[in-house]
């Protein structure tokens, strides 16, 4: 007995066009073919893998020698909690269970 097949529900996709000089679609699709996928394929993970990268970069945090050095010293030579600081860890203690 063959067990039933499952179908992914479909995606929702939307429509994205761009018009570009004959010469830069030829080498798009010269790329495309070269890895063996089609030019709307191609276009879908390049973009993809662009904009991913772009994003990435623009979410990474970069300090200089002189704000890392700052950062690590406060770390290292933090102050003691304050009385709110103690009573809001005591108010999360009461109100937060762990499983």
């Amino acid at each position: 007995m063959s067990s039933p097949t499952k179908t992914k529900p479909k995606q929702a996709t939307e429509r994205l066009e761009a018009r570009v000089p004959a010469q830069i679609k030829a080498l798009i699709g010269r790329a495309a073919s070269l890895e063996g996928q089609t030019l709307t394929d191609y276009v879908i993970a390049t973009l993809q893998k662009n904009a991913a990268e772009v994003v990435r970069e623009h979410e990474i945090l970069r300090l200089s020698v002189k704000d890392s050095e700052a950062f690590a010293a406060a770390m290292l030579d933090a102050p003691k909690p304050n009385r709110k600081l103690r009573d809001a860890f005591a108010r999360h203690r009461k109100s937060v269970t762990m499983k």
